[in-house]
Formats: structure tokens, sequence, C-alpha cells
């Protein structure tokens, strides 16, 4: 797994400035930003997005908890959420409590 530190250290700035540029945000000099831009292309690097989310406070997950996944009403209605979720940027966590009930 590339880091962002993997892209500074190639790139030769810090990580700062990396994040400025993945996230299009403040000033960075044009061949600065091509520098980082060219050693994310070589590392292939991929930003994690559940990092950012959680940095953010903003996960952007909806978790739902069915009694049975099996249950046909329940997947069907999870292939509902799971469409609307995914049109509007959000990722779904499954829980199956397979029909126990705490108290």
């Amino acid at each position: 797994m590339v880091r962002i530190a993997d892209v500074a250290r190639m790139a030769n700035v810090s990580t700062a400035t990396v994040s400025r540029v993945i996230s299009n945000a403040g000033t960075v000099k044009k061949e600065t930003a091509e520098k980082v831009l060219e050693a994310i292309k070589k590392l292939n690097y991929q930003p994690n997005m559940l990092a950012r989310q959680l940095r953010r406070s903003e996960t952007k997950t909806i978790l739902v908890v069915v009694p049975d996944i099996t249950n046909t009403f329940f997947s069907a209605v999870l292939r509902g959420i799971e469409s609307v979720a995914i049109e509007n940027g959000y990722q779904v966590l499954l829980g199956d409590t397979q029909n126990i009930v705490r108290k």
C-alpha cells in the first residue's frame, strides 16, 4: 500500500504539499504540482477514502442491521438502500443479527 509519505518522498516535497495537490486546496507552484502528480502516477497512489472520511469526521457510511440476510424481503430492501446510497456518494455496511434478540 502506497502512503502519502511515499509520494512526498518521491516528489521531494512535504506530505502537506501532496495533500494540497490531491485536494486542489491552497497554492502550490505548477512545477511542484506536476512533480507530485508524476509521483502519484508512478506509484499508482490511491487515496485511502476511509482514512480521509474519518479525518473529516464524515464517513458517508450507512449501517443497516437486519435480522436475517437470507430473507428475500430484506435482500430487496437492502438492494434499494444501497442503490440510493451509491447515487448519493454513500457506502453501506451490513449487519446480520441472525435472528438473535439481545435484551
